[in-house]
C-alpha cells in the first residue's frame, strides 16, 4: 500500500510539505470529519469519506426508526454520547458497522501548554521493588553458563503474583547474561528523565526519523533507539550516523544504544529487552513512550502523555488489539500465522487455562485481555515496574509472543494492576508504519508437532529462553481443553 494512504487521515496536527493540503481534525475545526480546506472529487480519501458517511448515516436512521419499538426508558442506552461520537446499543441495532482504522486524537493544542506533573504518583501497593541479579550457572550438559532471565522455578514463579509492600523478583539482567551497554551510553541515559524508546534487532528496520516534535520536546526527551551488533551494522551500511564528543552514535534525533551478548538465540525474543523492560535499561526514567522499530511517530510525545496518562491520572496505557479480545484468539491466529511454533503456543495456552484464565467477556472489567503491543505508555512507578517484570518473565518462560501473556499476568494481579487501554483506531492515528526491511523466519515457526523436535530438531529448541515449554510442569495437563476459538477475522 502506498505510504501516504497509510498516515492518519483524522489527525489535529500539521503535515510535513506535500501533506499540508490534507484535512485537519483541530478544534478550529469544530471536531468535524472535514476541514475548510477542499479535496479534489476524484481523491480516494474523499470517496472513502463519503462511503463512510453514507453507511453512518444509514446505521444511525436505522436505530433511530427501531427505537420507537423499544420498551420506555431505554432510549439512553440506545444512543450515547462519548468523547463526541455517536455510540449505539447491539440491542438496538442488528447491523453492526466495521470498526474505524483511523480517528480523531483528542489531544491538546499546544505542546507548550502542557503543564507536568509535579513529583511522581505515590506508590500505593508495592512500595520497594529489587531485583534477583545473580543465582547458580545453568549446566547445557558440557558447561555451565549465566542466564539474563535467570532460571526462575514454578514455585517462584507463583510466589511473585502475590502482592507485597516488599518484593524481589526475577527481572532480566542476570549478572553476565548479556544485553550490556556501553559506557558512554550508560552515562548518558542516566540524565533521561522523559523517554521515548525504539529498537532494531537482526537487522530488520531502519530508524524512522519521528515528526511533528516540538521544540520543547526535543529539549526534555530523550529519543532512545536501542540495536543489537547486527543492525548496528546493517545502518552504518545504509544511513549516515554521527559521532558527537563523547563517541555518542546519532541517526537524526535518535540516540542509538548497542547492546552487546544477545541475551537470547532468537532476535524477537532480544527484542522484548528494550520493549518490557525500558525501566531497567533506563532506570532514571520517571516517564517513557515505546514505539516499534518499524514505526514512524507522528505525535509530540508530550501531547502523548497529557492525552494518556496525565489527564486522567493514569499511570499505564495500551491501546487494545484491532481483532482480538481473548488470548486464546491471539494464540488461534499466531498459529495460523507461524509466529512460533504451535505446540508450544498451545502448551503455554493450556498452563493460563489450568491457571484460571478464561476466555475474554462481557463479564470481565477489563476492555480487552489481548493488547496491541507496539506502543507503551509508562510512568515508572513501583507497581507499573513490577507488572513489566512478571510479563517479561513470561515471554522468557514460554514464548515470545508478548501479546498471549500481557491479559494473563492483568488476570493474575486480581484488578490491583490499573492501566488505560485505549481505542485501536486512536492507535492507528499514532504513528505512520513502515515494512520490515525483510521477513523474519525461522524453522521453530513452522514446527506442527513436539516430535519435530527430536533427533535432528532438537537444534531448534532455544538454549537461552523458554525453558517453561520444556520443564515438566508441576501439576497434570492431559485433561486441559483449551477453549474454542471462533474466528471473527481473517486477520492476525
Amino acid at each position: 500500500m502506498d505510504t501516504e494512504l497509510q498516515r492518519p487521515l483524522s489527525f489535529r496536527l500539521s503535515r510535513r510539505g506535500d501533506r499540508n493540503n490534507q484535512r485537519s481534525c483541530d478544534k478550529d475545526d469544530g471536531g468535524e470529519l472535514f476541514s475548510s480546506v477542499r479535496l479534489p472529487q476524484d481523491n480516494p480519501v474523499k470517496t472513502v469519506w463519503r462511503y463512510d458517511s453514507i453507511l453512518l448515516f444509514l446505521s444511525f436512521l436505522l436505530a433511530l426508526i427501531s427505537l420507537p419499538m423499544s420498551p420506555a426508558g431505554e432510549l439512553g442506552s440506545a444512543i450515547s454520547k462519548k468523547e463526541g461520537k455517536v455510540l449505539i446499543s447491539k440491542d438496538s441495532l442488528v447491523l453492526t458497522l466495521k470498526a474505524e482504522h483511523r480517528c480523531p486524537i483528542p489531544v491538546a493544542d499546544d505542546p507548550d501548554k502542557i503543564i507536568i506533573p509535579e513529583g511522581k504518583t505515590p506508590d500505593v501497593i508495592v512500595k520497594d521493588l529489587t531485583y534477583i541479579e545473580e543465582e547458580d550457572l545453568v549446566n547445557n550438559g558440557s558447561h555451565f553458563f549465566p542466564l539474563f532471565g535467570g532460571n526462575q522455578n514454578w514455585q517462584q514463579r507463583e510466589n511473585s503474583f502475590k502482592l507485597k509492600p516488599s518484593m524481589k523478583v526475577h527481572c532480566g539482567f542476570l549478572r553476565n547474561g548479556g544485553a550490556d551497554m556501553n559506557p558512554v551510553d550508560t552515562e548518558y541515559v542516566k540524565k533521561c528523565r522523559f523517554v521515548v524508546a525504539s529498537g532494531i534487532f537482526d537487522g530488520y528496520d531502519v530508524p524512522h526519523q519521528p515528526s511533528n516534535i516540538s521544540t520543547r520536546s526535543k529539549k526534555l526527551f530523550c529519543f532512545l533507539m536501542v540495536v543489537d551488533e547486527v543492525s548496528l551494522k546493517f545502518i552504518k551500511n545504509n544511513v549516515t550516523i554521527r559521532k558527537d564528543r563523547d563517541k555518542g552514535m546519532w541517526v537524526g534525533i535518535w540516540r542509538l544504544i548497542p547492546l552487546k551478548h544477545p541475551p537470547y538465540d532468537e532476535p524477537r525474543r532480544n527484542g522484548k529487552v528494550p520493549k518490557i523492560l525500558t525501566h531497567r535499561l533506563f532506570p532514571e526514567a520517571q516517564y517513557s513512550i515505546w514505539v516499534d522499530g518499524k514505526m514512524e511517530l507522528i505525535v509530540d510525545p508530550l501531547l502523548i502523555l497529557e492525552r494518556y496518562l496525565w489527564r486522567d491520572k493514569h499511570t499505564y496505557a495500551i491501546a487494545q488489539h484491532k481483532h482480538h479480545r481473548s488470548i486464546y484468539e491471539e494464540a488461534d491466529a499466531n498459529k495460523r500465522r507461524k509466529r512460533y511454533a504451535r505446540p508450544l503456543i498451545d502448551l503455554q495456552m493450556m498452563i493460563y487455562y489450568y491457571e484460571g484464565m478464561e476466555p475474554w467477556s462481557l463479564k470481565k472489567n477489563t476492555v480487552s485481555d489481548v493488547p496491541e503491543g507496539a506502543i507503551i505508555i509508562r510512568e515508572h512507578t513501583a507497581l507499573n515496574n513490577l507488572f513489566n517484570c512478571l510479563w517479561f518473565n513470561e515471554v522468557n518462560l514460554f514464548t515470545p509472543r508478548d501479546q498471549l501473556s500481557f491479559g494473563y499476568i492483568v488476570y493474575r494481579l486480581r484488578g490491583l494492576f490499573k492501566f488505560f487501554m485505549f481505542q485501536n483506531c486512536e492507535y492507528y492515528s499514532l504513528f505512520v508504519l513502515h515494512p520490515h526491511t525483510r521477513e523474519h523466519s525461522s524453522k521453530v515457526e513452522w514446527v506442527k508437532n513436539l516430535s519435530e523436535f527430536k533427533g535432528n530438531g532438537s537444534s531448534m529448541k532455544e538454549s537461552r529462553g523458554g525453558f517453561g515449554l520444556w520443564t515438566p510442569y508441576p501439576k497434570n495437563l492431559d485433561s486441559v481443553i483449551l477453549p474454542p476459538v471462533v474466528r471473527t477475522s481473517k486477520a492476525g
